[in-house]
């Protein structure tokens, strides 16, 4: 059976959209997304096309724009189109490309969806994305939810390629003599999904031909399985977690008798912030003595008695002090934040109490705050790699009763300095540094 048919059948049994409905369908101009337009065409679909430019290659993403123009125009396909100022976004929002153009992406996708009464939106996405999906989610760790991999129908988003190979698409547009435009990023090894495609993948196809099928069908079982799980967590959490008023109590003994008592840990507690590399800490709660706690960005697991206390932390959220100008001293909570400025960039104190700033790298005025959920930061000496403050707090082992103490420097809503802890690798001193904003906190 060739592709079309199998697309066409595809479509049917899994009722993607009913016939009176027009999906809208996310084409970049790339292959796989212009195979789908081909597809849906052929089979009949009533869609109209949306297009996304992020302005990041220049030309060539404008010419990109342009394949997709002449092929609505050429097929008499409504068209919508977007340019996003991506860089400026992810300045804004202290986000990585990737992760700030697919926010764009899918808010502006979801918003074309809803005000033109499409259905659904339709993704281009197959089974070697599929597959590279779910590599990726034991690379990083995952619990049953990473095993399903990427979700033919979730909510308004469906992807009718799912069930076809890379190879079986480009052959189908060699066949069709579709258009479609490379992007040039693709090639690299420059993101993690790029060196699982070209690298993990191919390896394992020279010694199993057909790899990416089998990966998909074992993925498909992983998804009915996860139905099956979540049913024996939801079970589990009625029978061990005892709501009084906004805390959960636990019983000690009876979740000691619990058998797998790493992974019933890590469910009844995950959602509520906890990550799997706590787990053991929590395992080790059951046989410490009362007052001890392990906490997340949001909840603390206090060991009390008989029972483990489930409790949301009290975090103040809404001290906010804004600096206009230095040299200043500012008091805020039970801390004093001296700021001044220095030419001399040789003699740098090596204190974590004191923040030494590339002073031209800092834009007015700053905001002293305390820490939120949610907060993230590129720490120094880690290489430009974002991480969640509220993990870094957790990898430091800084105790409950100091989160809540702990005060931030923002610049233009990026974090500078997380007050005693580290500063962000964006602001650091360099060989090029001209002026040394420097922060010294104190009690």
């Amino acid at each position: 059976m060739n592709l079309q048919d199998r697309f066409t059948i595809n479509w049917h049994t899994k009722r993607f959209a009913d016939k009176q409905q027009q999906v809208l369908l996310a084409v970049s101009g790339g292959g796989d997304s212009m195979a789908m337009a081909h597809l849906c065409l052929q089979a009949g679909i009533s869609f109209a096309v949306a297009h996304c430019n992020f302005q990041l290659r220049g030309s060539e993403a404008d010419k990109d724009e342009q394949l997709v123009r002449d092929w609505c125009f050429d097929n008499n396909i409504i068209l919508h189109h977007v340019r996003f100022d991506t860089k400026q976004k992810m300045e804004e929002w202290g986000k990585a490309v990737q992760e700030t153009a697919r926010i764009l992406r899918y808010e502006w996708l979801e918003q074309i969806r809803s005000t033109n009464g499409y259905s659904h939106i339709a993704t281009a996405h197959h089974a070697n994305d599929n597959v590279e999906t779910l590599l990726m989610n034991l690379f990083k760790g995952t619990g049953m939810a990473g095993l399903h991999g990427i979700q033919a129908k979730n909510d308004k988003v469906i992807r009718p390629l799912l069930f076809a190979t890379k190879k079986e698409i480009e052959s189908y547009i060699a066949d069709n003599n579709i258009p479609y435009r490379d992007d040039a990023s693709n090639a690299t090894d420059n993101y993690l999904r790029n060196a699982v495609r070209h690298h993990i993948v191919p390896a394992a196809e020279q010694w199993f031909a057909d790899a990416v099928v089998q990966v998909n069908e074992s993925i498909a079982r992983f998804a009915e399985a996860e139905v099956l799980y979540k049913k024996a967590i939801a079970q589990e959490r009625k029978k061990l977690m005892e709501q009084r008023g906004n805390d959960y109590y636990i019983s000690v003994a009876k979740l000691q008798r619990r058998e797998p008592l790493h992974t019933i840990c890590y469910e009844l507690f995950q959602p509520f912030g906890f990550s799997s590399g706590q787990v053991p800490d929590i395992i080790r709660l059951l046989d410490a003595e009362t007052g001890r706690y392990i906490s997340s960005a949001t909840h603390s697991i206090i060991r009390n008695r008989h029972f483990l206390i489930l409790t949301t932390l009290q975090t103040t959220t809404t001290d906010f002090i804004q600096i206009d100008s230095v040299p200043c001293k500012v008091h805020a909570g039970n801390r004093h934040f001296h700021f001044s400025t220095q030419q001399d960039v040789s003699h740098l104190p090596a204190d974590a109490a004191i923040a030494s700033i590339d002073a031209d790298k800092i834009t007015y005025p700053l905001i002293l705050r305390k820490w939120k959920t949610g907060d993230h930061f590129y720490p120094l000496g880690m290489g430009m790699k974002k991480k969640k403050l509220s993990k870094l707090l957790i990898d430091n082992k800084v105790p409950l009763h100091e989160k809540e103490h702990i005060w931030l420097i923002e610049s233009n809503k990026r974090i500078v300095w997380v007050a005693g802890i580290r500063l962000d690798e964006r602001f650091k001193v360099t060989g090029n540094t001209k002026q040394v904003l420097t922060i010294k906190m104190t009690d």
